[in-house]
């Protein structure tokens, strides 16, 4: 019998509001458990990645190896080397320093801008032994030699509308790449492409983001027989665990809804209807992962357990 599990962002993401009875006397019932918090975290508990040893390993021990992932998806060559992504992004300067405001999908790239200005960018890059392409408009990659030590990267996500600067790799490892953000920005800034993308309303790629460093994994497990998202690091874990993608949901299955804020369409378009579900005997089990770590598993025995009061969302 099916299972389903929701990817959820952190509850804070979600504005504080009234589930429906129906809803909140279900989450009354719920089984909760609280893991660890972040991004990182969530991936672990649903994918055991093994054999993507970095060195920056240590110092994040969450850390999912998402450009190595990713290329693999993006072009099959990931083998062999150590990959970071290198996507176009756009900063905005504020008084205390920049934010980023958009990267990746957000910016809308297309091939022509990849066309347009990898050709300045390369050169930069190569000077320290670093190659940069961009199989996919949206996500740019460099591949970094085995022996240059790596700091750690803040995934884009974390980065995205926040200052900029306590975002940016410390230490003596990241001082190259503070250097090398630098000297892609002054590329950018000026180039003569901006300002089309400009024309047509679009913002401009007058930055990249460094992050997800690391090797391709020698395996990737889920326990999840689908998973059910748009997003590449997830889509490039599921085709590396070497699980069904998408389709319809007939077996145990992981839904990315991680993107979802509103708190009465998760109530009214994804829980009731699986609860509903679960009361028909055609689910065997739900699960709310929520990125900051708190997660609620539904029965359909708990029905029975009319004493327990309704719960919301934030309690």
């Amino acid at each position: 019998m099916a299972t389903a599990t929701l990817l959820l962002a952190a509850r804070s993401r979600f504005a504080v509001a009234a589930l429906p009875d129906e809803v909140a006397r279900a989450l009354g019932r719920a089984e909760r458990s609280e893991h660890a918090a972040g991004e990182g975290a969530q991936l672990q508990r649903h994918f055991r990645v093994q054999g993507a040893s970095t060195t920056l390993d240590a110092a994040d021990a969450t850390a999912m190896p998402a450009a190595a992932l990713t290329r693999q998806l993006d072009a099959g060559d990931a083998a062999g080397h150590v990959w970071l992504r290198a996507d176009p992004a756009h900063m905005v300067p504020d008084m205390h320093g920049a934010r980023m405001m958009g990267h990746g999908d957000t910016l809308r790239p297309s091939h022509e801008d990849a066309v347009a200005l990898l050709p300045d960018l390369q050169p930069v890059f190569a000077e320290h032994g670093l190659h940069l392409d961009a199989p996919v408009a949206s996500r740019w990659y460099l591949r970094v030699p085995d022996d240059m030590p790596l700091p750690v990267f803040a995934s884009p996500d974390d980065v995205l509308g926040d200052d900029l600067f306590s975002h940016l790799p410390s230490g003596v490892e990241g001082r190259r790449w503070r250097a090398l953000l630098t000297e892609t920005q002054v590329v950018l800034h000026s180039h003569p492409w901006n300002a089309q993308r400009i024309a047509q309303g679009l913002s401009p790629i007058n930055s990249l983001w460094f992050w997800g460093a690391g090797r391709l994994p020698q395996s990737v497990a889920t326990p999840h027989a689908q998973v059910r998202s748009r997003d590449a690091l997830l889509r490039a874990l599921a085709t590396a665990a070497g699980v069904q993608v998408d389709g319809e949901q007939s077996v145990d299955a992981l839904v990315d809804l991680r993107p979802l804020r509103s708190l009465e369409q998760l109530a009214s378009q994804a829980i009731a209807p699986l609860l509903l579900a679960l009361r028909r005997g055609e689910l065997q089990r739900l699960v709310l992962d929520f990125e900051d770590g708190v997660q609620f598993a539904f029965q359909r025995s708990q029905r029975w357990q009319i004493w327990k009061k309704p719960r919301q969302l934030h309690d």
